[in-house]
């Protein structure tokens, strides 16, 4: 499957990034990309794409990023609706741990034994006894 992503380059806290068609399991900085489609900078906003190289891999069959989908929308490459970024819950996406249930229903367990462990506690302990006055 092919994708159309961006591919980080520049320096240390200043990225500049290059937009790239590449396998989706080739990916990282191991990965070879097919082709070089243009490049974006994030400080400046500044970007510039090759519309017709885009195109014709998105003819293809390349997927874009979310991120470079808003991009070419901005740019009119493609039309459609923007992907929001902002507020996305990655953790939802990913299936919980197996032990995870058996973790909370320990929690829960303890939760409930320990009211009735201080009970306990407290019934061991003698209670103070009545005074009791006797005549003597």
């Amino acid at each position: 499957m092919l994708v159309i992503r961006f591919k980080r380059t520049g320096r240390k806290n200043q990225p500049s990034f290059r937009v790239i068609v590449t396998e989706k399991q080739a990916g990282g900085p191991a990965g070879k990309p097919k082709e070089y489609l243009g490049w974006f900078n994030p400080f400046s906003k500044a970007f510039e794409l090759k519309k017709e190289r885009i195109s014709y891999w998105l003819s293809q069959g390349a997927k874009p990023s979310e991120t470079l989908h808003n991009l070419l929308l901005k740019a009119g490459i493609i039309e459609g609706k923007k992907i929001p970024l902002h507020g996305k819950e990655k953790h939802l996406d990913q299936p919980a741990p197996a032990d995870l249930p058996a973790k909370r229903a320990g929690e829960a367990v303890k939760a409930e034994t320990a009211p009735a462990a201080e009970a306990k506690t407290e019934a061991a302990e003698p209670a103070p006894a009545e005074e009791v006055k006797t005549e003597a």
